[in-house]
């Protein structure tokens, strides 16, 4: 999704999908392991802000809510926060004020091209959840309901336990709740995607036996609850939509057997409300085509497929200057949108979403509203120029409630530990 995205501290994560399967049991994932002896991580140190700043942000809160939402004088909310931020350093929203803040998170989201429909985002409140187990089957079960109609995905969130005094809150390893294993091979070089080689490896370590050993084995959650060490779950085949990739023309490209998940479902970023951090809220969107064809599978640190896509086609790849990486891109671009239309799964195109954004833009702006947007990320991957958001700039202010990505929350994303998660 790099739609949502606010602040890369390392790296810059190519999907990172719009927010927009089917119902299954819910039982807790099988193959949950870990809990064995020198595991890393040990239980990270909730992150509150001194209670000046809570009250100031709480209240800035308070007052954008009831401003929008018409709720009329916010002064008898805002003197019942500070009363609990007073008894227990601390405070907690109303299931109407979590929803609006992760609506507005991704409305604010200065990264995000796919903000049109931010107020369709599902919200599923799940604070009362911060065991690694529980979390674990929710967040499985968030990704049955994001494509519960048959592949029409829909925007989901799925809020859990906030951090607290002395109590923090539960905690997702993985970057996305659906990732491809990497595993280093002896000689050299990478199996499946070299990004998750440290998680990859961290899982391994708790106990995962691995996969297959296919360059597309899904990775299991890595989930710390609270006061708890890291563990491993398996996610159920149920809960993992994929889509195989295919090219309308060119049938030779089906036998590089190249899949890609249907639901981007960013899993490691903190959502901040009103000075509140919900360290574990997975949110998804749907793909722009991009994402996966101009960057996952296409990236000389990923899958790196460009030349292989180039032989198959029967390109000159002796000099640049024949642009056959603009040609083999171009093609695994047509072949990723194909596959995903002809499956039946949700997916856009970076023309149609830069139209898309424009139109957002000029909504937000009729209500009297600035739009903050970082002009290298909302300009696609792909023929930039040739959509109308390249012909512009913008206002690169960032705004609360917001998706904030934590130093501690990338270093466990890539499978660190020890001192770097405190």
């Amino acid at each position: 999704m790099r739609n949502f995205l606010r602040r890369a501290v390392h790296g810059t994560p190519a999907d990172l999908g719009h927010p927009h399967q089917r119902a299954a049991d819910a039982q807790c994932p099988d193959g949950a392991a870990g809990h064995e002896d020198g595991a890393p991580g040990a239980p990270p140190a909730p992150d509150i802000l001194p209670e000046p700043a809570l009250r100031r942000a709480a209240a800035e809160f308070v007052r954008l809510h009831h401003g929008e939402a018409g709720l009329g004088d916010p002064a008898p909310r805002v003197a019942q926060v500070f009363a609990e931020i007073a008894e227990g350093g601390t405070y907690r929203h109303t299931p109407e004020e979590l929803a609006f803040g992760a609506r507005l998170a991704w409305r604010n989201a200065a990264r995000c091209i796919g903000r049109l429909y931010w107020h369709s985002l599902r919200v599923i409140d799940h604070r009362e959840l911060t065991g690694a187990d529980d979390v674990a089957a929710a967040s499985a079960e968030h990704l049955r309901e994001a494509v519960r109609d048959r592949g029409r995905i829909r925007p989901v969130i799925t809020v859990f336990a906030p951090d607290a005094p002395g109590r923090p809150g539960p905690r997702i390893w993985n970057e996305q709740l659906i990732r491809y294993a990497g595993y280093e091979r002896p000689g050299g070089g990478v199996t499946g995607d070299p990004r998750n080689v440290g998680i990859t490896a961290l899982a391994r370590h708790l106990g995962w036996p691995g996969g297959p050993g296919s360059p597309f084995d899904v990775l299991p959650l890595v989930i710390q609850g609270t006061d708890d060490k890291p563990r491993w779950f398996r996610l159920p085949p149920d809960a993992v939509l994929e889509v195989p990739i295919e090219h309308p023309e060119h049938p030779a490209l089906a036998g590089l057997e190249l899949r890609w998940h249907a639901v981007p479902a960013m899993a490691c970023m903190c959502l901040e409300i009103g000075g509140v951090c919900y360290p574990a809220a997975p949110f998804n969107g749907w793909y722009m085509g991009t994402e996966i064809g101009a960057r996952n599978l296409a990236d000389s640190d990923r899958y790196d497929l460009l030349p292989r896509v180039a032989e198959l086609l029967g390109l000159d790849t002796g000099s640049d200057r024949s642009l056959w990486k603009d040609r083999a891109l171009v093609e695994l671009n047509r072949a990723v949108l194909h596959s995903f239309d002809r499956a039946g799964v949700t997916m856009t195109d970076h023309h149609t979403e830069s139209r898309r954004f424009l139109t957002h833009l000029g909504r937000e702006e009729s209500k009297g509203r600035t739009v903050g947007a970082d002009w290298s990320w909302i300009v696609p991957p792909l023929s930039g120029s040739a959509t109308p958001v390249f012909h512009r700039t913008y206002d690169t202010v960032e705004r609360h409630p917001a998706y904030v990505h934590h130093p501690e929350a990338l270093a466990r994303t890539r499978g660190e530990s020890g001192d770097a998660l405190v």
